[in-house]
């Protein structure tokens, strides 16, 4: 095998079996979820908007649950997943630290929320569901589940955050080709969307209004369940082949990480990434886990834990979360996929037990390191995988000064060919 040194590509692993369930081996047990009189939620609660599998793998203390044939099947299609070196990005940053990235942006929609769209399509049909009602910030999301409902035979309606509809409306272009309807979010169709339209007639829309869209659509029809493409438990799960591959690649390699770096909007990638590491932290190794935000919405960084709903409406239940308030209006961002005002229960768990450090990145920093990416090692990044990726350039500086290389490894969760919008002010500055 070559030297790590020399190693740009490092070994394909088989795709994981299993899901891994960090549930049990959090620092801290999970605090319930909560009804609005302050009642633990019980499994029948949530029956009307989600089957019954995905209620167990969102609700159960047991470590693994089996990934059904169809769908390691589907995710066969592109996974593994390459777990490349950033040699050029090293080059030009000037730095002896290590850098890799995995590369979600090779699957079907482009980015890593397949690995979920994928499972959730397949559980809501072996129950007998035929239509999924989601929501989506910048549009991978819906992407994905657009995809999946192809693959699976479902029908899907995705209420897409306005302002990220009017910046990126080929999202939408690619969801219709999938044959989803997209609405605009706020919409007329739901009593969140009216009561929100009739508040602000122009308002930008946000991830938590869309949501409240998606499950009153849900709970208003039979045939209909709600798909969600991060924040909860199940969601991080079936994410959990992000981590589990990192896991095996480099060990494959002989690498040992020292820092591990994804993006951070509701949770899914960076604890999909995250939790397989979770055990062997807690063993003693020595791995800084860091979750890269946007400064214009900080929800770790500036957030408070409570419990909260994950919607504007209220519609959810109270989620044990950093927040900035379900009312919190985050501003027009190009990274759609991270304005959203709470966290994942799993990720503010291990942020709240210090496990976690979140890092919080700014616009300037953000497009100027993507565009080194870009130019270096020819991949144009998402607006929201910017955010790990201007982190781990970051960390590399730092450590440069410092005189203590080490070796980083972020998460590529998605390419930016559809967001090219979000670079076009940039690039006469590079």
């Amino acid at each position: 095998m070559p030297s790590e040194d020399t190693l740009i590509t490092l070994p394909k692993t088989e795709i994981p079996r299993s899901w891994y369930n960090v549930l049990p081996d959090l620092p801290e047990p999970l605090e319930p979820y909560l009804t609005p009189s302050g009642e633990a939620v019980k499994p029948e609660q949530l029956a009307a908007i989600f089957p019954a599998s995905l209620i167990e793998q969102e609700l159960s203390p047991r470590r693994l649950f089996d990934i059904p044939v169809p769908v390691a099947e589907a995710l066969a299609r592109y996974r593994p997943t390459p777990l490349q070196r950033a040699a050029g990005l090293e080059k030009a940053l000037g730095v002896r630290s290590r850098i890799y990235f995995k590369n979600e942006s090779v699957s079907p929609s482009g980015s890593h929320k397949s690995n979920t769209a994928l499972a959730q399509a397949h559980f809501n049909r072996e129950a007998g569901i035929r239509r999924l009602a989601t929501e989506t910030g910048a549009g991978q999301w819906g992407t994905a589940l657009s995809i999946a409902g192809c693959a699976f035979g479902l029908e899907i309606r995705v209420y897409m955050v306005r302002v990220s509809l009017e910046q990126k409306p080929y999202r939408k272009t690619v969801m219709n080709l999938m044959g989803a309807e997209v609405l605009s979010s706020p919409s007329d169709l739901t009593a969140a969307g009216r009561r929100a339209k009739a508040e602000n007639p122009r308002t930008l829309g946000s991830l938590g209004l869309a949501i409240s869209e998606a499950v009153e659509d849900a709970a208003s029809r039979s045939d209909t369940n709600y798909s969600l493409g991060s924040v909860l438990n199940h969601v991080i799960l079936h994410q959990t082949v992000i981590g589990q591959e990192i896991k095996k690649q480099l060990s494959l390699a002989g690498v040992s990480p020292d820092y591990l770096i994804a993006c951070h909007g509701g949770g899914s990638n960076f604890g999909g990434m995250a939790a397989p590491f979770v055990p062997e932290i807690k063993d003693g190794a020595r791995i800084a886990l860091i979750a890269a935000e946007p400064e214009s919405c900080p929800t770790l960084t500036r957030g408070r834990f409570a419990h909260d709903h994950g919607d504007v409406a209220g519609l959810t239940p109270l989620l044990p979360m950093y927040t900035l308030g379900k009312d919190f209006q985050p501003p027009a961002i190009h990274a759609g996929g991270l304005r959203y005002h709470g966290a994942s229960p799993i990720v503010s768990s291990l942020v709240k037990s210090g496990m976690v450090k979140p890092l919080a990145v700014g616009g300037a920093d953000l497009f100027r390191y993507a565009a080194l990416f870009a130019r270096t090692e020819f991949i144009i990044p998402a607006p929201e995988s910017a955010h790990a990726l201007a982190a781990a350039c970051l960390k590399a500086l730092e450590l440069e000064q410092a005189g203590t290389p080490g070796t980083i490894v972020f998460v590529l969760s998605g390419h930016g060919l559809l967001d090219l919008s979000a670079f076009e002010s940039f690039i006469d500055t590079y």
